[in-house]
């Protein structure tokens, strides 16, 4: 059954939601870098520690920051609440993230799409960044419990591998929406869940890099710089636009679509033969 809204201007449009990640899908740098630097953490050691969570299988792909803030005694000794929100205020965000927003919520004809973020980050990052951009109530991150001193006591919700589905499922249920009508962005290794999770029930996936690990599942890549690029498959794919349509909008901007190549990617990876390997093997004893 269709899943329809009834606006101002008295017309049924079709209600999706849009859901998002946020590190490095919104923003050029990741929350744990920018937090590193904020603490006088050299990248190296953080990546250090990131590598070592990540190995562990107590913790969820994309929750590896979470897991240093509740048990590193270099992090927990020293982030507050407040370094959080300075955190938000630093991380480089992707250009017209604004626009995308009000984009979705009604220049579609025919078409509403509810932006959600959902996202590993601790979510006064994600509230800090995205202040006067995205409400904070369709922010999802990772959420603490503090002291009253500000520093971290436990760890409450974390948006992070299948919790982004458990999330998004919540969602759905919450807003009425049916599972083809949701579309998912990401970039990561964290994505993979939610984004096979979206894919089996027909809904629609998009990564915006060219990370096997997501190009190979997503339904669409998208790669720019600027996010409204990340529109661009929704409105060939969903409300089926044509190309000049999609650049007179992206005009109505204030933007010019000066490339826009889509190719085919073919991930491959040759390795020697038995028969070659052995002879390599002999010439070299030669």
């Amino acid at each position: 059954m269709l899943n329809l809204i009834w606006d101002m201007t008295s017309n049924f449009r079709k209600h999706y939601l849009f859901a998002s990640d946020f590190d490095q899908t919104l923003t050029f740098n990741d929350t744990g870098y920018v937090l590193s630097e904020l603490l006088g953490i050299s990248v190296k050691e953080f990546e250090r520690k990131a590598k070592g969570m990540a190995k562990l299988n107590l913790v969820q792909q994309g929750a590896e920051l979470s897991y240093l803030l509740l048990h590193d005694p270099e992090f927990h000794s020293r982030v507050r609440r407040d370094d959080l929100f300075e955190v938000g205020k630093r991380i480089r965000l992707k250009e017209n993230i604004k626009q995308i927003y009000e984009i979705l919520d009604r220049r579609i004809d025919g078409f509403h799409f509810d932006f959600y973020v959902l996202s590993a980050a601790p979510v006064e990052v994600i509230q800090s960044a995205l202040e006067g951009i995205v409400p904070e109530d369709h922010i999802f991150g990772t959420e603490f419990k503090y002291k009253t001193s500000g520093e971290i006591e436990s760890l409450v919700r974390a948006t992070a591998g299948y919790g982004k589905v458990t999330r998004l499922d919540q969602l759905e249920e919450q807003l009425g929406i049916p599972a083809d009508h949701v579309v998912y962005v990401g970039d990561g290794s964290s994505d993979i869940h939610v984004m096979l999770h979206v894919n089996r029930r027909d809904g629609f996936t998009i990564a915006v890099s060219e990370s096997k690990l997501v190009a190979q599942i997503a339904k669409r890549t998208v790669l720019g710089d600027n996010a409204l690029a990340t529109l661009v498959p929704i409105l060939e794919e969903i409300a089926g636009w044509q190309r000049p349509q999609i650049r007179q909008l992206f005009e109505s901007y204030g933007f010019l679509i000066q490339g826009w190549d889509r190719v085919q990617t073919d991930w491959v990876t040759l390795r020697p033969s038995g028969v070659v390997a052995e002879k390599a093997t002999a010439a070299e004893a030669k």
